[in-house]
């Protein structure tokens, strides 16, 4: 048995490893809400049986243990590489009807160390403690980067 702290984050002592690079790409990949409403505005309803919500409930439960980041062999070579959870939480968005952030999404995760950059290997998935699938959000970037890039191109 073999005990080691999480790869491709920085050791801050014995099995302790700094995860803000983790979180900083979460930044990076702007997974994070951007409201549409204030909170004096009702609360939206959300229609559960939408095919865009069950994509977004699909990743909706990571307990962001990093186990994914650590496992994957892009983010240990590519250290601007966002990684399978902020992705997959960049997808969750994207796919969540409340977030008005879908343009900045796409821009983000289709940058340098976007989702381009994934290898499709799938040890995110294979180790993945909840049983998410973040090859499968990344897949789904990849698709909607490509579809934003040429409307963009058609429209211009």
């Amino acid at each position: 048995l073999r005990i080691e702290p999480l790869r491709n984050l920085p050791v801050i002592k014995d099995l302790v490893a700094d995860m803000d690079p983790f979180f900083d790409k979460w930044v990076g990949a702007e997974a994070i809400h951007h409201p549409t409403r204030t909170r004096e505005d009702e609360i939206a309803p959300v229609d559960t049986a939408a095919p865009d919500r069950q994509a977004a409930d699909a990743g909706i439960e990571c307990i962001n243990c990093a186990v994914c980041y650590a496992a994957c062999d892009t983010v240990a070579g590519n250290p601007d590489y966002l990684g399978p959870a902020a992705l997959q939480r960049a997808w969750t968005l994207l796919n969540d009807t409340r977030d008005g952030g879908r343009v900045a999404i796409l821009d983000a995760v289709s940058g340098a160390g976007g989702c381009h950059n994934c290898h499709s290997m799938g040890s995110c998935t294979q180790y993945c403690p909840n049983a998410l699938d973040p090859m499968s959000a990344i897949a789904g970037l990849k698709r909607e980067t490509v579809r934003h890039a040429l409307r963009r191109k058609r429209d211009a």
